[in-house]
């Protein structure tokens, strides 16, 4: 890469500054969306709500009028309880779908192993559960090895052995040795 390749390095007060900028014009977007809201309930209001005026109305243009609105909230309530289960099969949908994504995938999170200290015995209690009576004491099954004394051998002069066994008669006395054991 040559020097024209790279883009020139900002300063910190400069990054700190456009920082500061960002996070101006996120916050006023911000407030721009939520007075945007506020103006969409409003609108909403106004055309399906229906003011109410009770003063010059009778008991049973009252009772009429609640009755209907009782008919109102209820029919409201089906379709809220209606979208709200859509909503949870979409959501169940949704899930079972990046599953099988995942799985398509092959990549899996498969969580940090840690190397445990475990004895044989433990493994197969593990393994086997409560069945696991027999004790597994592999030490016990080694073949004892007996030390003979007759095989220690003297230890001198290294150099005087390597000379003996140097040219043909070290040889031939290499060979009578391993013949004889």
């Amino acid at each position: 890469m040559s020097d024209g390749d790279q883009k020139p390095k900002l300063s910190a007060s400069r990054k700190v500054h456009l920082k500061g900028l960002m996070l101006l014009v996120a916050k006023e977007r911000l407030e721009q969306e939520k007075n945007d809201r506020e103006e969409q309930k409003s609108a909403y209001m106004a055309d399906n709500v229906i003011r109410l005026e009770l003063s010059h109305l009778s008991s049973q243009e009252l009772q009429d009028l609640c009755r209907e609105l009782h008919k109102t909230i209820d029919k409201v309530d089906e379709e809220r309880y209606d979208m709200q289960v859509r909503v949870e099969k979409n959501d169940k949908e949704i899930k079972e779908l990046q599953m099988k994504i995942y799985d398509l995938r092959g990549k899996f999170k498969r969580p940090p192993l840690r190397r445990v200290r475990m004895s044989a015995d433990a493994m197969l209690r593990a393994l086997l559960g409560s069945r696991h009576k027999v004790s597994m004491d592999l030490r016990a099954n080694l073949k004892s090895v007996k030390k003979d004394d007759k095989e220690e051998k003297e230890v001198g002069d290294w150099r005087k052995n390597v000379e003996a066994m140097s040219g043909m008669e070290g040889r031939k006395k290499m060979f009578d040795i391993a013949g004889q054991a």
